[in-house]
């Protein structure tokens, strides 16, 4: 067994509904692993953080050479699974997002993010397209003989305010899951949903694991547990707060 499929095993059992992975998101070498050396379990990039640190704005402007670049920098730094953050896929057609996860997978990775909106403008794609984009990643890792995690983010949280959000879309969130699992998907990255009784709804209907992502409003990784979420990521929060204390220190 090599080193990569092994990784990818140990970060596939790392997924226990009631036990969350946590993952504090990285956009470099050097931050992976100051991650790492804290005693983490897995790395996973953040796709905003890893944008803004090199200059960019987020939504596919890092150029996906120097994205897998950054990936596999960050994978050859640590001993842990890495997983990235592919945004979109980088591509407009299903076989473009195939040969990206076949980049991440060439680089390392042993997991990655793909979510259902377009990158410019945030619109949510057709779930039947979304279905074809994650079948063609599934297919790409099948070929590559790697377990490789596909964690299905869903953005049906991020088109209203979180204080809309109700039980019909976490119903629309729920459908979309369903979709993607057929598809190939192994997890349900849900950003944006914050309250705990519409977590708890997801949790309990979704086939896959579910991923949370912290915000100001998200409850405590103890509530988290109890509503039998799966992974918990904390997104660009670790780069903001990096930065502002950068920012302290070097105040005259």
């Amino acid at each position: 067994m090599t080193g990569q499929v092994r990784k990818a095993e140990a970060f596939r059992a790392s997924h226990v509904r009631g036990k969350p992975l946590v993952l504090f998101n990285v956009w470099d070498a050097g931050s992976a692993k100051a991650v790492a050396a804290s005693g983490a379990k897995a790395i996973a990039t953040s796709s905003w953080s890893v944008a803004h640190a090199n200059g960019f704005g987020d939504g596919e402007r890092t150029p996906l050479a120097l994205a897998i670049d950054n990936l596999r920098r960050i994978v050859g730094a640590v001993d842990v699974p890495v997983t990235a953050d592919l945004e979109s896929g980088y591509g407009d057609g299903a076989e473009a997002v195939g040969a990206t996860v076949g980049l991440a997978i060439d680089a390392g990775a042993v997991g990655c993010n793909l979510e259902d909106s377009f990158p410019g403008s945030g619109k949510m794609r057709e779930t039947p397209e979304q279905a074809r984009r994650i079948e063609c990643a599934r297919r790409t890792a099948e070929a590559a003989k790697i377990r490789f995690f596909i964690n299905a983010r869903t953005d049906v949280f991020f088109q209203r305010p979180a204080e809309q959000h109700d039980e019909e879309m976490v119903v629309q969130a729920i459908e979309r899951a369903r979709a993607y699992a057929e598809a190939g998907a192994d997890g349900l990255f849900a950003p944006g949903l914050v309250r705990r009784a519409l977590i708890a709804m997801l949790v309990e209907a979704a086939p896959l694991p579910v991923n949370i992502m912290v915000d100001d409003a998200t409850p405590s990784l103890r509530e988290l547990s109890l509503c039998r979420v799966a992974r918990v990521s904390h997104g660009p929060r670790p780069y903001l707060a990096a930065m502002k204390a950068l920012e302290e220190a070097a105040r005259p």
